[in-house]
């Protein structure tokens, strides 16, 4: 390939740009966040069946931290708060201390 010195210098420099771009991206923690130093399970894929009524909204299993050892907690299906509510589900979060859980909440 017949390249340029100027474009083998980029490559390097964007990628020290987008290391820092992501680095100060990093989002703290909430305050009495528990720390976990095993990374949780995949999730368990879940049947859902059929929704009970108009309004439902499916709500995905996670695994909780429970007595020194992840737990599944099954999905279920729930009324949403009001017509046009959006459900943002649970997650966990990796951060340097380990990995945390944010709860799920109606948007």
């Amino acid at each position: 390939m017949n390249r340029t010195p100027s474009s083998r210098m980029c490559v390097p420099g964007a990628a020290a740009f987008a290391a820092a771009l992501l680095a100060s991206c990093v989002v703290a923690p909430p305050p009495g966040a528990v720390f976990v130093r095993t990374a949780p399970p995949a999730a368990i894929v879940e049947v859902r069946g059929v929704a009970p009524g108009p309004g439902f909204v499916w709500i995905s299993g996670y695994h909780a931290w429970r007595g020194g050892a992840y737990v599944w907690v099954p999905g279920r299906w729930e009324a949403r708060p009001h017509p046009h509510a959006v459900w943002v589900s649970g997650a966990w979060r990796h951060h340097r201390n380990g990995w945390y859980w944010v709860d799920g909440h109606w948007k």
